[in-house]
């Protein structure tokens, strides 16, 4: 199980993230939800342990991650919102990489390279280097890597980044065929439809701070409202969609 108890972070007094707690059992889709801006990625790089909350802990299994942060990180697979990867490298060797830190016997890591490749299509482009991927490719090399050596908890944050349609699709499949082996899944987006689809329970986070906590279906009765995009314009939005929308379109068309 993971924990967030209290997560706090400061930058030069202004608060990004402020009290945040959740959890998350083994087999649980979280949806983490909120605007741009409002504190998804600074809570995300705390509970991998890249940023130091200023205040509050994170615990998985009942253990503290600051106690032993590389065991923690081992059972970490993290796709984070930017594919930050080594141009020079191709895809295979990259892939390889990681599972040698990840101290993976070569068999099996071959064996699971080749596969992961083979289903997201990337076996003809292996031997390419990464800096001549496109987004979307580098976006399938990011979640390889992080279901590489089969972890426990699984991090994503904006995974649909850059991916066409179909493997968009399968991506979704794909999560929820690993709750239901028992993951413990942490999915952080703005993206309403898929969120809405494939997690149970989510939390709505607002200028850093928790607005909502609960389960899809119960935040859509308490709010009256049909689905998790109206439930998140109630909550987080201070204006109109619809007129924002029609008044870009006029400034642009000159109308």
């Amino acid at each position: 199980m993971l924990e967030a108890r209290g997560l706090t972070k400061y930058y030069s007094g202004i608060p990004a993230v402020k009290d945040v707690s959740f959890t998350v059992k083994p087999g649980e889709i979280l949806g983490y939800l909120g605007p741009n801006g409002s504190g998804k990625t600074t809570t995300v790089s705390m509970i991998i342990g890249l940023v130091e909350p200023s205040r509050g802990e994170v615990l998985f299994e009942g253990r503290r991650i600051a106690d032993d942060p590389i065991a923690f990180r081992r059972r970490v697979g993290y796709v984070p919102e930017e594919p930050n990867l080594y141009p020079f490298l191709s895809g295979r060797e990259y892939l390889q990489l990681v599972g040698r830190l990840r101290g993976m016997p070569a068999t099996r890591l071959e064996r699971k390279l080749a596969a992961l490749l083979d289903l997201f299509e990337l076996g003809s482009d292996a031997e390419q280097s990464i800096g001549s991927y496109s987004k979307g490719m580098k976006q399938k090399i990011l979640i390889s890597a992080a279901l590489l050596d089969d972890p426990d908890l699984l991090i994503f944050d904006e995974p649909l980044s850059g991916l066409d349609v179909t493997t968009a699709l399968v991506f979704r499949h794909l999560v929820q065929a690993l709750a239901s082996r028992g993951k413990t899944i942490l999915y952080s987006s703005h993206v309403l439809e898929v969120v809405e689809k494939i997690c149970s329970k989510v939390i709505v986070l607002y200028r850093g701070q928790v607005v909502a906590d609960d389960a899809v279906d119960r935040l859509r009765d308490v709010m009256a409202l049909g689905s998790l995009e109206e439930v998140f314009s109630q909550l987080v939005e201070q204006r109109d969609p619809q007129r924002t929308a029609n008044d870009i379109a006029g400034v642009v068309t000159g109308h």
